[in-house]
């Protein structure tokens, strides 16, 4: 099996990897950047117009403009501008074929160290609609939905585990089941066969079907925590792995929630699969 190689190095923290229009695009925590990565690897910097850092992360409406989190969910336009898409704070983000957008969170302070809370996912439908599908998710994390927009999975990252629902004709979510556990899962990716990429908790990642059965295992270097993951390349059978030695002791933050000089020890690695990717 290929050992997963070095794109790209010196990062801040590399989060909310999402392949598009043939590149690598990812958001680098710390130096307020998207980046996007063409085939030939040179990195595209865009300073991102969101100035909150943890939460922050981004996707597409189908028409192709994009969405960043952070304390308000914004949207930019094809000619630049940069609006408020909808008044609601968000960690990750996912949209549908049919531009339905699911946004989920916590309402307290991860990065100032407070007791946790129980999160939610909530749902912005094409019409700017907002209402809450889902609560008493343990740290709600990344999430993926299927091609056929009829499952949602999503990480809750206190849990260790990933939990699926079934998606409804009007966007909402039931029949909440636990889809695999005993992981340390952040972000996710789905491939084709309905496995999902993610990580156990440590410098491992698995690729894990439903119920729980392991079909492919990844170690990485020790001290390297993957936060994230996403299957891309020309055939989707490339995956990215955003990785970093990060430990809580790391300040990225000071007490007033400013950015401060944090360690730049995030990488992008690469290595190819058999199976490839979908979303």
């Amino acid at each position: 099996m290929s050992e997963p190689e070095v794109v790209l190095r010196g990062l801040g923290i590399p989060e909310s990897p999402r392949w598009h229009d043939g590149r690598l695009w990812f958001c680098n925590w710390i130096d307020q950047q998207i980046l996007a990565v063409g085939p030939d690897g040179t990195p595209e910097v865009t300073t991102a117009p969101v100035k909150k850092l943890m939460g922050w992360s981004i996707d597409w409406l189908p028409d192709g403009r994009l969405l960043m989190t952070g304390d308000k969910l914004r949207r930019q336009e094809p000619d630049g501008p940069v609006v408020v898409h909808a008044d609601q704070s968000a960690n990750e983000i996912v949209v549908d074929r049919r531009g339905n957008i699911y946004l989920n969170g916590a309402d307290f302070d991860f990065a100032g160290g407070a007791a946790p809370e129980p999160g939610y996912i909530k749902l912005v439908t094409p019409d700017g609609r907002l209402r809450q599908v889902a609560n008493d998710i343990q740290f709600p994390n990344g999430m993926v939905i299927t091609p056929d927009n009829r499952t949602l999975i999503i990480s809750e990252s206190f849990a260790g585990r990933l939990t699926a629902f079934d998606i409804e004709p009007d966007g909402g979510l039931s029949h909440r089941r636990v889809f695999a556990d005993g992981l340390g899962p952040d972000g996710i990716c789905l491939d084709v066969e309905g496995a999902v990429w993610v990580s156990t908790g440590g410098s491992s990642i698995v690729r894990i079907a439903e119920g729980g059965s392991v079909r492919q295992r990844v170690e990485l270097a020790e001290g390297r925590a993957p936060f994230a993951l996403a299957l891309g390349g020309p055939d989707r059978r490339t995956l990215f792995i955003m990785t970093a030695e990060w430990r809580p002791s790391d300040s990225i933050t000071d007490n007033l929630g400013r950015l401060v000089n944090g360690p730049r020890t995030g990488e992008v690695l690469a290595m190819p699969v058999s199976v490839p990717g979908v979303g």
